[in-house]
């Protein structure tokens, strides 16, 4: 199933999305964090062997939508996760007495299939507060600059950035529509088209956040075909694009997917990783790293695309699998730190460029005795357990604040995820998809990774859970095998 895309909604709450630009637009971890923590017990090497109808490798959206369909079908599922929590890249916590997310934040009115997940649920969503303070990027550092004016401006450079994007991709929701176009451009880094703009040096320090911000740290990393498709299927256009991040789900994105994993009525294993995965051509046999063996006829594979190298598969991966795990889809720089800090008398947003220690840094409310804070660092690494480190990179942007405490989720070396949201390398697009979606054997894939639509965001990965049942389902039919 494949996102239908919708238009963009032009106002929130009775804001202007462009005046809530920078609120929106920071969402950085469109694609990485809320996990609930569900029951589960980890496998142990002396239970027996266990069969299944079909067994699921991944308890993050991908993982838990595939899970829930197949259920619908008559599969019995059972879903293998390595960490001690549900939630892959999306992680719901608490910090200072405060509901936070450590991954994913945001979601918005362009993402059909997160969205009637919502309403399926009976879930509400919450809109951000625009800031009273805005700093931006110059020559000498970050200053203060006018909302409505540097509003503007941002939004003109972005449509510098995207001129062509509609000839590139005239159906968003089918990227190689136009595949000799994207063929042409799919070898651009997001730097290559920074070089190609023409830009002031303080325009570039305006976009160069953005693109770096995006690419974990680097505008080297980053496709411009990958920025640019979501360009396109927000609608084109500057209020779309913030408005993909703009919302925020009431109960967390913990409470979402704990409502979905609830209707798969999948037996869950927490703590239990997965060392191999073997296809005999007759059944599937998932060997866990405590030496347990699960065999069902079919898997579904639902753990980051960054992390498939890190498991045994008999056969090997298809070349095409193989080459994007070894390339890396997940941005390899991606820390998420929330901080309480003192000091400031107003709601401030900071937006970084290119080799600063934040990208993005915004108010996220009050506090007893403060406010908190959440900042995206890449490149160069801000330690976010330091209270002293986070202290330092704040001050460059706001001298006179004092960070108390500190909780931070580093991505790029979480050994389960080895990487942030997704965002696709130069030439991925173009020669990966649509083969990386296809079943290997009796294995089927699913990942926002290789979503066709919202990839890095968990629009994507619903989209890929969805399709990865529909190809276990087309496979075959409920093995009813004992348990």
């Amino acid at each position: 199933m494949r996102n239908q895309h919708t238009a963009p909604t032009t106002a929130l709450s009775g804001h202007r999305l462009s005046r809530r630009r920078f609120v929106q637009a920071a969402g950085l971890t469109a694609v990485a964090a809320s996990a609930g923590t569900a029951l589960g017990s980890p496998a142990r090497a002396d239970s027996p062997r266990t069969n299944r109808d079909v067994i699921v490798v991944g308890a993050g959206y991908a993982g838990v939508t595939a899970a829930r369909e197949l259920r619908a079908q008559g599969f019995r599922p059972v879903i293998l996760e390595a960490r001690s929590r549900i939630g892959g890249r999306t992680w719901t916590t608490t910090f200072e007495g405060k509901q936070i997310e450590l991954g994913a934040q945001w979601i918005g009115p362009t993402q059909p299939l997160v969205n009637a997940e919502v309403r399926r649920y009976g879930l509400s969503t919450l809109t951000g507060s625009i800031p009273s303070r805005l700093l931006m990027p110059t020559l000498s550092g970050p200053a203060a600059v006018d909302l409505e004016s540097s509003d503007a401006r941002y939004g003109a450079l972005m449509e510098r950035l995207f001129a062509g994007a509609r000839d590139l991709f005239p159906d968003p929701l089918n990227p190689l529509a136009n595949r000799a176009a994207v063929v042409a451009a799919d070898g651009l880094t997001l730097r290559d088209r920074l070089d190609q703009l023409g830009l002031t040096a303080e325009e570039r320090l305006w976009l160069s956040g953005t693109t770096a911000g995006y690419s974990g740290g680097d505008s080297r990393i980053g496709a411009y075909t990958a920025l640019a498709h979501w360009w396109a299927l927000a609608g084109y256009n500057i209020a779309g694009y913030d408005g993909a991040m703009s919302l925020r789900i009431s109960t967390g994105m913990t409470g979402l997917l704990q409502s979905m994993l609830n209707d798969a009525q999948a037996e869950l294993h927490l703590r239990t990783a997965v060392a191999s995965v073997t296809d005999t051509g007759g059944e599937v046999c998932v060997t866990t790293t405590a030496g347990v063996t699960y065999r069902a006829p079919w898997a579904v594979i639902a753990v980051p695309v960054n992390v498939w190298k890190t498991i045994a598969f008999r056969p090997g991966l298809a070349a095409v699998r193989a080459r994007a795990s070894a390339q890396g889809v997940g941005v390899p720089h991606s820390n998420k730190i929330w901080m309480k800090v003192t000091g400031l008398p107003d709601r401030v947003a900071a937006r970084g460029t290119e080799g600063d220690p934040f990208t993005t840094l915004l108010s996220q409310g009050d506090v007893n005795g403060g406010q908190l804070m959440v900042a995206f660092n890449s490149l160069p690494p801000v330690d976010g357990t330091s209270v002293s480190a986070v202290q330092r990179a704040l001050r460059y942007y706001l001298p006179e604040a004092s960070v108390t405490s500190v909780l931070a989720q580093n991505w790029g070396t979480d050994r389960y995820s080895l990487g942030g949201w997704a965002l696709r390398r130069p030439g991925q697009l173009s020669t990966q998809q649509p083969a990386i979606q296809t079943p290997q054997g009796r294995l089927a894939f699913a990942s926002g990774d290789i979503a066709t639509g919202w990839i890095g965001f968990v629009e994507g990965a619903i989209e890929s859970g969805l399709r990865a049942a529909g190809q276990v389902a087309a496979m075959g039919t409920p093995a009813l095998a004992a348990v």
